[in-house]
């Protein structure tokens, strides 16, 4: 049990039998009245993100959720397999659970995986990764306007909307929250 004066960024709660991670808290002390706390919650399961506000001290049950980095083996039907670097145990991990942190996931890669009592519930990519463009149509001479850009596939079968300029083969940063392009790598 933890009180919600102890609350944190990515805490995770277990409200009515759901897993909850605090996105952001706010202290709230009114002239009159009591003191609370007005949170962000995000479902940890389907993402939906709620707003409720608790009494200042109210006691509410935190989950241990256990993240762990892992590397990325391989894909197995519809489940990924990945591997426990400090003990080498495979742990599969359902696509659905992935979801679209996939579009951005190569086989090798290390990426945070969160369970909570051994189920998976989410695993998170660093903020940004180095892909390589496999194939987009070829950029015209002069092609250096700002704002125009075109699809691309890149090396994860995902694709995403690059500048004019960029060629096949080009190493570019993509960010894994939305997908779009940060920037050539090299």
């Amino acid at each position: 049990m933890a009180s919600t004066n102890d609350l944190k960024n990515g805490m995770v709660l277990n409200i009515d039998g759901q897993l909850w991670s605090v996105v952001e808290f706010q202290h709230v002390k009114p002239g009159k009245g009591p003191a609370f706390v007005r949170t962000k919650l995000k479902a940890v399961l389907s993402g939906k993100v709620v707003e409720r506000t608790f009494n200042a001290g109210t006691k509410v049950e935190s989950a241990n959720v256990d993240k762990r980095t892992m590397q990325y083996l391989y894909k197995d039907g519809e489940d990924f397999v990945f591997m426990d670097t400090d003990n080498f145990d495979q742990l599969h991990v359902s696509g659905v659970v992935v979801g679209s942190v996939a579009d951005y996931m190569l086989e090798n890669q290390n990426a945070l995986v969160a369970t909570h009592d051994g189920a998976p519930l989410y695993v998170e990519l660093p903020a940004s990764v180095v892909l390589e463009i496999t194939y987009t149509e070829p950029g015209l001479q002069g092609d250096r306007s700002t704002g125009g850009t075109k699809p691309a596939t890149l090396e994860t079968g995902a694709q995403i909307a690059v500048p004019l300029f960029l060629e096949q083969g080009t190493k570019i940063k993509v960010d894994t929250r939305d997908g779009s392009y940060l920037g050539r790598v090299g």
